[in-house]
C-alpha cells in the first residue's frame, strides 16, 4: 500500500506553554492530517530530553518526556488552577527556550503532584488506576523513580559520581533511600503516570483518525541514565562505572571530524546470555506506544564504532562486530512480526545490507543525500526500493528550501539536469518523494510549510541550540493541507478510507 506521512516532533507544535505537548494541539495535528489525506505521523524519542535537550540522550529508555505533559488536562482534572498556567509572557512560538519552559513545566507539575496526593486518600478509583500503573510498569519505573529522587540529592552530578553505596547500588542504601525518599518516587510515579495516560489517550485519537504512529528507539542510552545505573553489567564500564569506549561514527556528510556521541557502548555478550532481556522489555515498551518504530543507526548492529574513551574526536575509532542476526531473532520470538525502519544511513557496509535485507526491513533513502554525481546512489528516485521509506530530509537535515539555498552551482544544476528544469528544488525534491516506486513517503513538517533556512530542528554535532523549532497555526492556512492532500492523489498515495487505492498491494 502507497502511504505518506509527516516527521514532527510533538515539542515543535504550537502551545501556550513554552513548547508543544500531548494537548488539544497534537488532537488538533491529527485531525489536520486527515484533512491533508495522509497516513502516517512520526515523530522522535518520546524520553526526556537529555544533553544538549536531545531526545536521543535521555535518562531513561522507558519514560516518558515530562514536557510533553498537557498541564491544561491537570487543569481540568483539579490539579492546578487557572492562575498557576498564567504563562511568562516572553515564551517563545518559535522555539523552545529550555532554560525557561523546562523550570516553569517542571514547576507546575511539581504543584499538580502535590495537589493529586492531597485528594487522592478521598479518591479510591484514582488512587487504583495509580496503583495499578505502578505494578504494571514496576520492572522500569520502580528504579527510574528512585533514579530520579538520589539524582535530586546530588545535582549536576553522574551517577557514578554518587556516594558509593548508591553508585554501586548496595542493597541496605537503596533500601533507605526508598525511605527516605518515599515522596519523591511517588511524585516521578506520578508524572510519569500523567504522561501515559495522556499518551495513551491520543494514541487512541490518531488510531481512531486511520493515523500510523510512527516513533524512534535511538540505538544507545545516556551514561547517566537509570538504565545503566541499574545495569551496568550490560554496558562497557570500569570499576567505577566510567565508560571504557564510547559511541560515535566516523568521518561523514556532517562531520570531517566524524561525530562523537559519547554514550556507553554495550556489552554485547551480556545481552546475549540474558536472552537480550533487556532490548525485549525495550522494545515492548516502545511498541506499547506506537505502531512502527524507526530504529535509529541500525548499521550499529551490525558492526558499530567504538572510540576511546578519552579521545577528542571521533577519527581513532574502530569498527566492532555487533550482536547482529542473534539480537533480532529474540526479539522476534518474544514479540512476534517487528514494525521496524531501519535507519541505515552513513558508512553503510555490505554486511549492514546484509542484515537489514535478511531481516526483511525497509531502509530509508533521503533525496538531499543523492547529489555526489553517481547515478547508482541509491538515495536516487530511479534506485529507491519499494521497501524503502524515502525522505526530503529527516531531522538531522536542514530544510530543503535552506539545503537548495546553501548549495554549491555544481550541486544544484545537477539536481537541474536531473528533474530537467531549473525552478524551485524544494518542491521538485517533494515531487520526487512522493512520486517514488517506494511504498512510504515521509516528510518533514517544515518542508511541507516549504520553511526556508532557520527552521532546522537539529545540526549533528552541534551543542546548543538544536531540538527547539516550533511553527504556528496562524502561519499556515489551508494550502499547504491542500496541496499536499492534491499531491497525495496524483501519487496514488490517498487513504483507501479517503478514495484511495492499494496499487500493487497482494490482496
Amino acid at each position: 500500500m502507497r502511504r505518506s506521512g509527516v516527521l514532527l516532533h510533538p515539542t515543535s507544535l504550537p502551545g501556550p506553554h513554552g513548547s508543544g505537548d500531548l494537548g488539544v494541539q497534537a488532537h488538533f495535528f491529527i485531525d489536520w492530517l486527515v484533512s491533508a489525506r495522509q497516513q502516517l505521523w512520526q515523530m522522535l524519542p518520546l524520553g526526556p530530553v537529555g544533553a544538549g535537550n536531545s531526545p536521543y540522550m535521555a535518562d531513561s529508555a522507558f519514560a516518558g518526556n515530562p514536557l510533553l505533559i498537557d498541564l491544561q488536562e491537570l487543569q481540568q482534572q483539579g490539579w492546578l488552577s487557572a492562575d498557576d498556567l498564567v504563562t511568562q509572557p516572553d515564551f517563545s512560538s518559535s522555539r523552545v527556550d529550555y532554560p525557561r519552559v523546562k523550570p516553569w513545566r517542571m514547576a507546575r507539575l511539581e504543584l499538580a503532584s502535590q495537589r493529586f496526593f492531597t485528594v487522592l486518600p478521598q479518591r479510591p478509583d484514582l488512587a487504583q488506576e495509580f496503583s495499578r500503573f505502578r505494578e504494571q510498569h514496576a520492572a522500569w519505573l520502580a528504579d527510574y523513580a528512585l533514579f530520579k529522587a538520589i539524582e535530586e540529592q546530588h545535582p549536576k552530578l553522574c551517577w557514578n559520581e554518587w556516594p558509593a553505596a548508591l553508585a554501586s547500588r548496595d542493597a541496605s542504601a537503596l533500601a533507605a533511600a526508598r525511605r527516605e525518599s518515599a515522596a519523591r518516587i511517588d511524585h516521578w510515579c506520578f508524572v510519569q503516570w500523567c504522561f501515559e495516560r495522556q499518551w495513551q489517550t491520543l494514541r487512541e485519537r490518531a488510531r481512531g483518525s486511520g493515523i500510523t504512529l510512527m516513533g524512534d528507539v535511538p540505538i544507545f542510552v545516556a551514561l547517566h541514565s537509570a538504565d545503566v545505573w541499574a545495569n551496568p553489567h550490560l554496558f562497557q564500564l570500569d570499576a567505577s562505572g566510567q565508560p571504557t569506549a564510547v559511541a560515535g561514527v566516523p568521518p561523514d556528510y556532517f562531520s570531517a571530524t566524524g561525530q562523537l556521541w559519547g554514550n556507553p557502548l554495550y556489552l554485547w555478550q551480556a545481552h546475549a546470555e540474558t536472552g537480550y532481556a533487556w532490548w525485549i522489555a525495550r522494545l515492548r515498551r516502545a511498541l506499547s506506544q506506537v505502531d512502527e518504530l524507526r530504529i535509529d543507526h541500525f548499521r550499529g548492529f551490525a558492526g558499530y564504532w567504538r572510540v576511546p574513551s578519552d579521545a577528542l574526536d571521533a577519527r581513532s575509532g574502530e569498527w566492532v562486530k555487533g550482536p547482529g542476526l542473534a539480537l533480532f531473532q529474540a526479539l522476534k520470538g518474544a514479540l512476534g512480526n517487528l514494525p521496524l525502519i531501519a535507519e541505515d544511513l552513513g558508512v553503510i557496509t555490505p554486511d549492514v545490507i546484509a542484515l537489514r535485507d535478511e531481516l526483511g526491513l525497509p531502509g530509508m533513502s533521503v533525496l538531499q543525500f543523492a547529489w555526489d554525481g553517481d547515478p547508482m546512489n541509491p538515495h536516487l528516485p530511479h534506485n529507491h526500493r519499494r521497501t524503502s521509506v524515502i525522505y526530503t530530509g529527516t531531522h538531522d537535515n536542514d530544510t530543503t528550501r535552506g539545503w537548495w539555498q546553501d548549495a554549491d552551482s555544481s550541486l544544484r544544476q545537477r539536481v537541474c539536469d536531473y528533474f530537467g528544469n531549473d525552478g524551485e528544488s524544494g518542491a521538485a525534491l517533494i515531487r520526487a518523494a512522493l512520486a517514488s516506486v517506494a511504498e512510504t513517503t515521509l516528510l518533514p513538517m517544515q518542508d511541507v510549510l516549504g520553511l526556508a533556512a532557520g527552521h532546522r530542528m537539529n545540526t549533528p554535532g552541534r551543542e546548543q541550540g538544536c531540538w527547539e523549532w516550533r511553527f504556528d497555526w496562524s502561519t499556515v492556512g489551508p494550502e499547504p493541507a491542500q496541496r499536499l492532500a492534491e499531491s497525495c492523489e496524483r501519487y496514488g498515495r490517498l487513504p483507501i478510507s479517503n478514495g484511495g487505492e492499494s496499487y500493487g498491494s497482494e490482496a
